[in-house]
């Protein structure tokens, strides 16, 4: 599940219009305008004793983010939006027929990214199935939460609340890493930096605020994260080669067809090692494509080497060299990444950040 996006809030000046634009502005400034601060929110005798519960929750998850995590202290997450809508924005993805790489959307601040978010989800699904009439395989998902990257004071939002405490703790960590370190055009390296911050936050706060017991079912629920996200690889490998395959498409449309048959008794094979858990049944009984394979693996390609480095050099240290990565093409950067991944030797010395 698509759980995060960062939407582009500026004017765009490549592959996209005017309406694009006013949504995107729109919602924003709408999203601004509501504001409360959640101390006004917490003394406000109308307000849900849960809501106000969770309120309370996020104020000490912010705390515990800036002094433990080192992430942004500023103005961020001491708001409060109550949205009508499940979710705050609906994130498209694509991806050509026969190629698991997802169409890149390029704007101003946030530079391209693999999807392209709306505030509203009929005009997401109005686009979705423009692309999918042009013969793109398209994905379009909801997002709880998301990061203006520290342009704007983010709020904390009624969509975040629903899924629990350590829901919302994982949501602020990810979306203040976000604020942190952000490249432009490379998403995957973002979405990696800010999940690897996420579980690690998350690991420290549930052993400081919660046990051994929730700490415990967190980093199993981490572990089948990380082997879905390897099957999910895997399918991207055995795509990549019937696509670069020469014959006819509709051969290539039937081994597709052929593979995510497979994907799915794979998923069936491995569930068996969980004790019963289903964390992703939902995922598997979507009809699945190229966009919804990208839609996971812009979260899930470098994870697996920046969780390494982290915990080989500390958390100050992998600051300071992811920051420099950031310095780098997104080739060289994929080249470091690669050999952190395999515990190969460095390309060459980092650069000062």
């Amino acid at each position: 599940m698509l759980k995060l996006g960062i939407v582009a809030l500026s004017l765009c000046v490549s592959g996209c219009g005017l309406p694009y634009y006013w949504q995107a502005v729109g919602g924003q400034l709408g999203l601004l305008r509501q504001r409360e601060p959640i101390d006004a929110v917490l003394a406000d005798a109308g307000v849900d004793d849960t809501v106000k519960q969770s309120l309370r929750a996020v104020a000490r998850i912010r705390r515990f983010a800036v002094d433990t995590l080192a992430l942004p202290d500023n103005d961020s997450y001491t708001t409060y939006v109550d949205l009508d809508r499940s979710y705050v924005v609906w994130n498209v993805i694509a991806a050509e027929e026969f190629s698991v790489d997802p169409v890149r959307w390029c704007f101003p601040f946030a530079g391209c990214v693999a999807y392209r978010g709306y505030f509203d989800r009929d005009a997401a699904e109005r686009f979705q199935a423009g692309l999918a009439e042009q013969g793109f395989d398209t994905y379009s998902g909801g997002a709880s939460a998301y990061s203006t990257l520290g342009y704007f004071a983010d709020p904390v939002l009624s969509t975040m609340l629903d899924g629990g405490e350590e829901y919302v703790a994982a949501l602020l960590f990810h979306e203040l890493a976000h604020q942190r370190l952000y490249v432009k055009d490379d998403s995957e390296f973002n979405e990696a930096f800010a999940s690897t911050i996420e579980e690690y936050g998350m690991e420290l706060w549930l052993a400081d605020a919660q046990g051994s017991d929730a700490l415990e079912r967190y980093r199993a629920s981490v572990a089948r994260r990380a082997q879905f996200g390897d099957l999910i690889a895997a399918q991207q490998r055995r795509l990549g080669e019937i696509y670069t395959a020469a014959v006819e498409p509709e051969r290539t449309r039937e081994a597709k067809r052929a593979a995510f048959d497979l994907l799915r008794d794979e998923y069936q094979q491995l569930k068996r090692q969980w004790d019963g858990a289903s964390d992703y049944d939902g995922w598997f009984e979507q009809p699945m494509n190229n966009a919804t394979l990208a839609a996971i693996a812009t979260y899930r390609q470098w994870l697996p080497a920046l969780r390494a480095r982290l915990q080989a050099v500390g958390l100050e240290a992998f600051y300071a060299e992811t920051e420099s990565l950031a310095t780098l093409s997104v080739s060289e950067r994929a080249a470091w990444l690669a050999a952190w991944a395999e515990g190969r030797s460095a390309p060459r010395a980092l650069p000062e950040s």
